[in-house]
């Protein structure tokens, strides 16, 4: 495949900066300047792409490193035949197109030398500052001499753990992988596979969650060209077939430009062609394409409040359609992307996609992360250096991005528990491949970022880590819900733990307040079926290292046998002196559907045998009984004070819970007169004992006290159809 047919996203790349010939920059770059005070032509288009975002640039340091660049790469040639110099130069054009910060220029333009030529990491920090020398060390390859089939996987965790510090190492390996995949065609097929699996796995999703929208539509296309030439192909002749695809949209970029225009509202419309991918997957959505279907509007404001403006005129003047609207402004996607998205038709039908956001937005949307500049400083270092020209020493202060995304972060903290490479790169690809994320809430208002599909247990190990190990449920919005559960975007998570239901809070090692377990229970753990729940490599990484550390497996999660369970037999009379009747020789029993103690309110009715049944009102028996036209009987409690009740306690299981439940109910003077033991259901367990009070209104505080025992989490009155005999 040649080079210009591994790269289809040519059509699509922005208007008005054509392709620089790298044949002609390295012959440039081998003669050098014509003279000494004017930069060499190779640099000069490096130079004009970066003043055009920076016009205060000081271009000295991007001639310096690129004078090193040039002599250390000097005799070196690509497989394509270019002098090497072509390459770090083709990199950092692409990196000042999208508005790098000089720094980042630098260290692209110096990239390459440590890694394949006799200049040394500490030349570079000498020369260019500690910044500088960070970055290229962050993207310089490990040895396979030193590292063997474990050099690739080794060398993708140092690069992460480089742009946890610095997201810049990241984009410069970003903008690499790009002008590789460029000139990809003089590689042999297998290894041009190769190489496109391992970009679309790791550098595609990457690019994604880091916002480089520009980048990652190419290197998506060049794949696709690459992993699918058939499906490629017939996506290149749908398009070169369709040549006036555009003059459907022409027309309705003119029709918004009119409109937004006599609504006062200063707008640019222009016309977003779809890349090569995303035609292939809208002709598979939808079928056979209209013109629309080509390309998206989109529309460039200059305040937050004009896309709004903009979005109701657009609704007004035409049919949208409501099922495509979505607000990327109130709620930024996770890789900063902001833009509001719609779909209107026009008089003829015809249904366009448009994009509404700022020029800013409109920048991060493109350049992502690389838009940002230098997030860590802006002004002088205290040296009274300009750290954008990386003379801050990286010993002397502590690098902090206030923009690390939160994957970024749960990427950097599973990966430290994962020295196996294998099991690192395959645990890296789970997780690139989840490229949507949810934003859910903690117990304590704080915001926890997890990847869509996350379930409880994933929320527990990104906020306990190994503590998780305790966990034996939640409360979702409120309601109970077992570790299983799916979050959804906006949920409040409440984490139960099995020694405090309460959830007592406890500083974290890093001094922050969290609510959590204080000691874990060296009796619990979590079950191998957690696995199966588990969708971030950390959860699945901790819980795989406890499995493996306690062969034998969790603790029994319940004390009590697997069957029903009698403790003492119910031996008592089923009449009660507590409720009276006024029948003669009426033998009265206490509903066992309601159980009512003294003071409900109760009611009666006469069964088989001369019994009379006494319910509690709100009973559901006595709304059947009534709709049966069966007549009720008055019923009033008398004297007695003591009354028997049958509770139902609802309980996670754990060791010792029937012990600490019965000890509860003998501490509030209660006798058991019968109890059961249902068996263990996802981790829970239904507690049922009939109770003999000494008196009635103890019943609150023997309840309070019941719901008191660690893992309970309800107690009440048992609620049960009864026979209507």
């Amino acid at each position: 495949m040649s080079a210009e047919a591994a790269n289809p996203g040519a059509h699509s790349r922005r208007r008005g900066r054509p392709r620089i010939d790298l044949r002609r920059l390295g012959r440039a770059a081998l003669l050098g300047p014509t003279t000494r005070d004017r930069l060499s032509d190779a640099i000069g288009h490096v130079a004009d792409a970066h003043r055009a975002h920076h016009p205060d640039a000081d271009l000295a340091i991007l001639h310096r490193a690129y004078v090193l660049a040039e002599s250390s790469h000097r005799g070196q040639f690509r497989k394509s035949g270019e002098a090497y110099i072509t390459h770090p130069l083709a990199v950092t054009l692409i990196l000042a197109e999208l508005g790098a910060e000089t720094t980042t220029l630098t260290a692209s333009l110096l990239h390459d030398t440590v890694e394949d030529t006799d200049v040394t990491l500490h030349q570079v920090k000498s020369e260019f500052g500690a910044e500088v020398a960070y970055l290229v060390d962050g993207v310089t390859k490990l040895e396979k001499v030193d590292y063997g089939a474990a050099a690739e996987p080794e060398t993708f965790r140092k690069m992460l753990v480089a742009t946890g510090n610095d997201v810049r190492v990241m984009s410069i390996k970003l903008a690499d992988r790009l002008h590789n995949m460029r000139t990809l065609g003089v590689m042999r097929p297998e290894k041009q596979e190769r190489i496109a699996k391992v970009t679309r796995d790791f550098l595609i999703p990457l690019a994604e969650r880091l916002g480089v929208q520009a980048l990652k539509t190419e290197l998506e296309d060049l794949v696709f060209a690459i992993l699918h030439p058939e499906e490629y192909e017939r996506t290149r002749v749908l398009i070169a077939e369709n040549p006036t695809a555009g003059v459907a949209l022409d027309a309705m970029a003119e029709n918004f430009r009119t409109v937004l225009r006599e609504a006062g509202i200063a707008a640019e419309v222009v016309i977003r062609p779809r890349h090569f991918v995303s035609v292939h997957r809208v002709s598979i959505k939808r079928g056979e394409l209209r013109g629309t279907d080509f390309g998206r509007l989109l529309v460039l404001v200059g305040e937050d409040a004009d896309c709004y403006a903009v979005l109701g005129e657009l609704h007004t003047c035409f049919t949208p359609v409501i099922s495509e609207f979505k607000d990327f402004i109130a709620a930024p996607k996770f890789n900063l992307y902001q833009s509001l998205h719609t779909a209107v038709a026009g008089t003829d039908g015809a249904v366009a996609e448009v994009l509404i956001r700022t020029h800013q937005m409109h920048r991060v949307a493109e350049a992502g992360v690389i838009a940002l500049g230098n997030p860590y400083a802006s002004t002088e270092a205290p040296d009274g250096t300009d750290r954008n020209t990386g003379a801050l020493d990286q010993d002397d202060e502590e690098r902090r991005d206030p923009t690390r995304p939160g994957w970024l972060s749960r990427l950097l903290e599973w990966q430290e528990s994962t020295p196996d490479s294998d099991a690192f790169w395959s645990s890296l690809r789970a997780d690139l491949a989840q490229d949507r994320e949810i934003s859910v809430f903690r117990a304590d208002g704080q915001m926890m970022g997890l990847p869509a599909g996350a379930s409880c247990v994933d929320a527990a190990y990104a906020q306990y880590g190994e503590r998780a190990h305790a966990c034996i449920g939640a409360r979702v919005n409120g309601r109970l819900a077992t570790l299983s559960t799916v979050l959804r975007d906006g949920d409040t998570v409440h984490l139960l733990f099995a020694h405090d239901t309460r959830m007592t809070p406890v500083p974290s090692t890093a001094g922050v307040v969290q609510g959590g377990p204080g000691a874990q229970d060296a009796g619990s753990g979590p079950s191998p079926q957690w696995l199966d729940h588990a969708r971030t490599p950390a959860a699945r990484i901790a819980i795989a290292s406890w499995l493996k550390a306690h062969p034998e497996g969790a603790a029994p999660q319940a004390a009590p046998p697997r069957r029903s369970m009698p403790v003492t037999p119910d031996t008592s009379p089923s009449t009660t002196a507590n409720a009276v009747v006024d029948l003669p020789e009426a033998t009265v029993r206490l509903a066992g559907c309601c159980t009512p103690v003294p003071p409900d309110a109760v009611t009666g009715f006469a069964v088989r045998g001369g019994v009379v049944t006494v319910h509690r009102e709100q009973c559901a028996a006595v709304t059947r009984m009534k709709s049966l036209e069966r007549r009720p009987i008055p019923v009033r409690w008398g004297d007695a004070a003591a009354c028997r009740v049958t509770l139902v306690a609802e309980s996670f299981g754990r060791p010792h819970l029937l012990a600490d439940l019965t000890e509860a109910i003998a501490v509030e003077g209660a006798a058991i007169v019968s109890a059961t033991v249902e068996p263990p259901s996802q981790q829970r367990v239904r507690h049922t004992y009939t109770l003999q009070l000494p008196d009635a209104a103890g019943l609150p505080a023997l309840m309070r006290a019941m719901r008191a025992v660690p893992g309970v989490y309800d107690v009440a009155r048992r609620q049960r159809p009864a026979p209507t005999g």
